[in-house]
């Protein structure tokens, strides 16, 4: 089987777990987490960085850290991991659906402004499968009308605009560091942001809210939201060899494009000028007469032991966000899917995967 991803561990991550567990550091007190916290913030060009258990308690924690709540509304893209909308509505807030950009996949900054109501308080753009939002375009709206913008990063680590790194645009940037993202704490997140007083209200909610001077105490509610030690050791490790790995990704979007991109009947990943695209996930969208034969092919890769995955779901097709279409992600979510993209395949392994669906449409 060709997976659609695992992770790259090499023995430098082996070496700095192991540090971490023999230290007796194992939970969220420990020098991995300050190491790595540091570390983040210098790479994004950001004053701070807070790690968190996972991307959606991030995305939920920087919600929170501005009060949003009931009666409020954010603004995210129609088509994205279900995340996005979900950190949303564990505030009481509600998440209204713009539909996106079928050359990005990410939000379509000209469909934003009349979405926005004077319940509006912010805008969470999703820079999807590694390719940037219109960060200018959606900075300028919401200073317009004085909201706040939230990265969803989560899928994007290394990916730039301008040369300026995603998560470094808004008021706060979210990541995640599942298993199958850029680099890996196995579960595992972090926020990144300029504001000291934002930063020392994330902080004192992601710990249980509990006072800096008065141990035990509370004045409001709190999340235990927390990395461990040991995960931000494995985070150290892989943020060490993060120019390595944004290269292979980059090969490997090489090697797939050489091989596919030619065929009219097919579109891989596209990347605006001045963009940077980390590839988190190779994608593919077949077009003309194959458009709608996307999951036949999922399974004829499957029954050759390749993975692939679907296009997520729009977020307004699903019963608990079910709204308006937004065409542009119903066209685009029906039609494409990922392939293999993990930094240890091989160019045999692309050609493998490649030739497969080729095979297949020529056979349908």
């Amino acid at each position: 089987m060709i997976p659609i991803s695992k992770p790259s561990i090499t023995e430098k991550e082996i070496n700095y777990v192991e540090d971490a567990v023999t230290s007796g550091w194992v939970s969220s007190l420990g020098p991995f987490v300050e190491e790595f916290e540091t570390m983040f913030a210098q790479y994004c060009g950001c004053k701070h960085a807070i790690t968190v258990a996972n991307g959606t308690v991030g995305l939920h924690l920087a919600l929170m850290s501005y009060d949003i709540g009931a009666g409020d509304e954010v603004i995210v893209p129609d088509l994205t991991f279900v995340a996005t909308a979900n950190a949303v509505r564990y505030t009481g807030a509600t998440p209204i659906l713009v539909d996106i950009e079928s050359e990005t996949l990410c939000i379509d900054v000209n469909k934003i402004e009349s979405a926005i109501t004077k319940d509006t308080k912010a805008i969470m753009p999703v820079h999807l499968y590694g390719h940037p939002a219109n960060m200018e375009a959606i900075r300028f709206i919401a200073d317009k009308y004085g909201l706040v913008i939230i990265e969803d990063a989560a899928e994007a680590l290394g990916a730039t605009i301008g040369g300026k790194n995603v998560g470094s645009f808004g008021n706060i940037g979210v990541f995640s560091f599942y298993g199958n993202k850029i680099i890996t704490t196995g579960e595992g997140g972090m926020l990144v942001l300029n504001d000291d007083l934002l930063n020392d209200r994330a902080r004192l909610l992601r710990d249980h809210a509990m006072s800096k001077t008065k141990r035990y105490w509370h004045e409001s509610v709190g999340y235990n939201y927390r990395m461990t030690n040991i995960q931000a050791a494995l985070g150290v490790a892989q943020l060490e060899r993060i120019e390595e790995i944004l290269l292979k990704r980059r090969q490997i979007f090489e090697w797939y494009s050489l091989r596919l991109a030619k065929n009219p009947n097919i579109t891989l990943n596209r990347t605006k000028k001045g963009y940077i695209n980390c590839y988190w996930l190779i994608c593919i969208e077949l077009l003309n007469e194959f458009s709608g034969v996307r999951d036949e092919l999922i399974e004829y890769l499957k029954k050759a032991d390749i993975d692939s995955r679907p296009y997520f779901y729009p977020l307004s097709s699903l019963p608990m966000y079910k709204s308006h279409n937004c065409s542009v992600s119903d066209q685009v979510s029906s039609r494409g899917l990922n392939l293999p993209t993990f930094f240890d395949i091989t160019e045999e392994e692309v050609d493998i995967v490649a030739n497969t669906i080729l095979t297949f449409l020529s056979k349908s």
